[in-house]
This record gives C-alpha cells, sequence and structure tokens, in this order.
C-alpha cells in the first residue's frame, strides 16, 4: 500500500457523501488526498486509488491529467503557482513569475537543486484584485506579491523547511 491507513480512513469519509453506487464521485477528493500525503500522484498511486474505489484505472487518470491542481510528476516540497491568466498578467503576475524563476534559478515547472521549490504557471484563482496572486502548496493563497513580499514568503519556506517535522 502506498497511501497510509489515515488516508485510507480519510477517502472513506469522502466516500459516505456520495451513494454506495456512485464511488467515481471521490475520484478528485481521494487524488487530494492521496497528493497531500505523497506530495504527487504516480502512476502507481493512480492505480490504487482507482482499485480502491473499485473504478476502472483510466478514470483516475483522466481525473488527474485534466486537473492541473494535481501533480503528475514530482513536485519540490513547495509548489508556488502563479496565475498568469489575462486579468493578472495585467496586473503584474507576469512580473511575478519572472521574478521567481530568476531569484531561485529555474523556469516554469522546474525545481530548485535543493528540491524546495518547483514553480507553476496557473490559470484564475479567482482573486484578480489581489493580483498578483500565488498558490503555494494548491492550498495557501498568497496577493499583492511584490518581489519584497515574494523574498519574505521565500524566506518564511525556507525557515519552515529547517524546522524538525
Amino acid at each position: 500500500m502506498l497511501l497510509s491507513e489515515q488516508a485510507y480512513q480519510r477517502i472513506d469519509h469522502e466516500l459516505t457523501k456520495f451513494p454506495d453506487d456512485q464511488k467515481r464521485s471521490a475520484i478528485m477528493a481521494a487524488l487530494a488526498i492521496a497528493q497531500q500525503e505523497l506530495g504527487w500522484v504516480s502512476t502507481d498511486v493512480m492505480r490504487e486509488v482507482a482499485d480502491y474505489l473499485d473504478q476502472p484505472a483510466v478514470a483516475v487518470q483522466q481525473v488527474a491529467t485534466f486537473y492541473d491542481m494535481f501533480n503528475v510528476e514530482p513536485v519540490g516540497r513547495y509548489k508556488i503557482t502563479v496565475c498568469t491568466n489575462l486579468p493578472c498578467a495585467l496586473r503584474e503576475g507576469v512580473k511575478s513569475i519572472e521574478y521567481l524563476k530568476e531569484k531561485l534559478g529555474v523556469d516554469a515547472n522546474e525545481t530548485t537543486a535543493d528540491g524546495l521549490f518547483t514553480i507553476t504557471e496557473g490559470e484564475c484563482m479567482g482573486s484578480c484584485g489581489d493580483s498578483p496572486v500565488l498558490l503555494v502548496n494548491d492550498r495557501h493563497m498568497c496577493v499583492h506579491m511584490q518581489p519584497e513580499r515574494i523574498d519574505a514568503m521565500i524566506e518564511e519556506l525556507k525557515r519552515d523547511a529547517e524546522e524538525p517535522a
């Protein structure tokens, strides 16, 4: 088993939200739980989720590869997604991703050598008026991310990474 017993308990909780014959409806939640635990969803994880939900593996793979919130390749400890959709692009979203690429020395969809940071471009995060907007690990939204705020965020994440688990 690739996932912990706790992950399966969480998936079981998600399954209670749907009729017994609608387990397919829990695919997104199950993938999100797997990614929270492992950092990404490999083909083996997709297969395990499919088996657990009694669904065809292709059904799980289709969900995992359709939505860009799922990492189907390994990412850094901190995945930083920058909104580059048109409204944010017009309000310095593109400048923010360029600044991050220069600061961290990687391009979009690349991970820093120390394995800490992966930078990705994202679509609308629903906070256009707060742009530039960044999303850390698909869960924490950061707004008005000018260079000085990006610097502070990076330093905070580095400090967090140094703390014992």
